[in-house]
């Protein structure tokens, strides 16, 4: 009995979690690849393409 609800209580906090990160990632705006890819720690040159 406790597994069974133990169960049915982690299905509805992964699906609560994963609407809740689905609500979270269309709210952040979009991120530019050159920006994120960028070698801010002088990294040699061949790296940074």
């Amino acid at each position: 009995m406790f597994a069974r609800r133990f169960t049915i209580v982690c299905l509805l906090m992964s699906l609560f979690g994963m609407s809740f990160a689905i609500l979270v990632a269309e709210g952040r705006p979009a991120r530019n690849w050159d920006q994120a890819n960028s070698c801010r720690f002088g990294c040699p040159s061949h790296l940074r393409h």
